[in-house]
């Protein structure tokens, strides 16, 4: 799922099991909806660039090419990460929805459990071209496995380590890091305990993706979950309360991060990073929105996300949750095949280049991932990352309320350091228990 994302609406994810069970799909598991509008199509696409205008001035060109191409007008509109989970609940449960869009990988399950989408079976994914076409981490994130995936990949990103490189060099640090321990160290030789106006590290504390996110990294370098195997919340496990603490702590006790950036939901971190007061931050694809900022490409250094000793890899070596953008069909659409057709389109190898070069994200179809194109170092970190260490966020149905009850979990520790209360593990878990109990009222 993409960087730029807010929380939803806890109520309305809260109630989300329920409300999606009794949503009606189409006419048809294997085609879906219709084909009553043949020559039209309502796209919601995710806001993935800088801002909205920038999504519309980088589709509007493809949207007309597939035009000409089919003779089929789409309509466009681009939603912003803070309103579309909340957007997507509201059409499945009214069946009112638009033909095809965007959903965070992570939702994936959530939403196939609500039967709104299409499945993407055999005999579709070979009318795009084959499942084989994309990369298995992209498609692993794209629904519960044994099961037909709810979306197709469009955009594939990884989490990355940026660093600014003058900040670096002005504390004399000659490398960037690579464990969590270096990021303390380094950051705090940058912020000296918060008396020298600047931050080692920056982070979105009131984003409640971006506190799971990385909670669910950490607590997968801490040999933990938050789900076993049968899909039961284990949030209070050891693992899950060492990792949460250990990401509070750097705020608390490490004193590298802003106690402002508690109140961070939309990228004031990145903001913060381009103007020289915060050196490190951990993001999806961050390089659009430092070139908006108008930060050259020498300003900045990417690096893998760190673990907590030796080298990225599986299991406890795991440095990033499997994130990106899925293109999904809903099922209602009165134009099935155009659908197909359009997704097609947006996954064909030409328009892959086109579109994951404008938005600095990673191809997840195999023949775009290796153009020259893709050869920026975070590009390169964060396809790397998606090969050898990444791992997709738990596929479940209730991955959504998930992120919505651990993230305002730590969203809730931010603000208790940021107001100079105390965070211990009993308060940590105390949070996690209030949530875990949330998700089995």
């Amino acid at each position: 799922m993409r960087k730029t994302r807010a929380a939803a609406a806890v109520t309305v994810v809260t109630v989300m099991g329920s409300l999606l069970a009794a949503c009606g799909g189409g006419s048809s598991t294997d085609g879906g909806g219709s084909n009553d509008s043949p020559k039209t199509l309502t796209y919601w696409a995710s806001n993935q660039g800088p801002n909205v205008d920038y999504d519309k001035k980088t589709l509007g060109p493809e949207l007309a090419k597939f035009q000409k191409q089919t003779g089929i007008k789409v309509k466009l509109e681009v939603i912003p990460w803070s309103d579309l989970l909340n957007r997507i609940l509201a059409a499945t449960t009214s069946g009112q929805g638009p033909d095809v869009l965007n959903i965070g990988n992570t939702w994936s399950a959530s939403l196939q459990a609500s039967g709104a989408l299409l499945p993407w079976n055999k005999a579709n994914f070979d009318a795009i071209g084959g499942k084989d076409r994309f990369n298995d981490s992209a498609v692993a994130a794209a629904g519960a496995e044994g099961k037909d995936p709810s979306a197709v990949p469009l955009y594939s990103l990884a989490y990355a380590l940026y660093y600014n490189k003058q900040m670096f060099k002005d504390a004399g640090i000659a490398s960037p890091p690579s464990t969590w321990a270096d990021v303390v160290k380094d950051g705090q030789k940058i912020s000296k305990n918060g008396t020298s106006g600047k931050w080692g590290l920056g982070l979105e504390g009131s984003n409640l993706q971006e506190n799971i996110h990385t909670s669910y990294v950490l607590a997968k370098q801490h040999g933990a979950d938050f789900f076993d195997k049968s899909g039961k919340p284990t949030f209070t496990s050891p693992g899950a309360v060492d990792a949460v603490m250990q990401y509070v702590d750097l705020m608390q006790k490490d004193k590298i991060i802003n106690p402002g950036n508690a109140e961070y939901a939309q990228n004031q971190s990145l903001q913060d990073f381009a103007k020289g007061k915060t050196a490190m931050v951990v993001w999806q694809a961050a390089a659009s929105n430092f070139t908006s900022q108008h930060m050259s490409t020498n300003d900045w250094g990417a690096v893998p996300m760190p673990v907590q000793s030796g080298t990225p890899g599986q299991g406890a070596q795991v440095n990033s949750m499997v994130a990106g953008i899925n293109m999904a069909i809903f099922n209602n659409t009165k134009n099935v095949d155009g659908a197909k057709k359009f997704v097609k389109f947006m996954t064909s190898d030409d328009e892959q280049v086109i579109l994951n070069k404008a938005y600095g994200s990673v191809p997840p179809v195999k023949a775009a991932d290796s153009n020259p194109a893709f050869q920026q170092s975070d590009i390169q970190v964060m396809a790397k990352t998606l090969q050898t260490s990444a791992t997709p966020l738990p596929q479940v149905p209730a991955e959504s309320q998930y992120e919505t009850q651990v993230g305002t979990a730590i969203k809730n520790l931010w603000a208790d350091v940021a107001a100079g209360k105390t965070v211990t593990k009993d308060t940590v878990k105390s949070e996690l228990s209030k949530a875990q109990q949330q998700m089995t009222q």
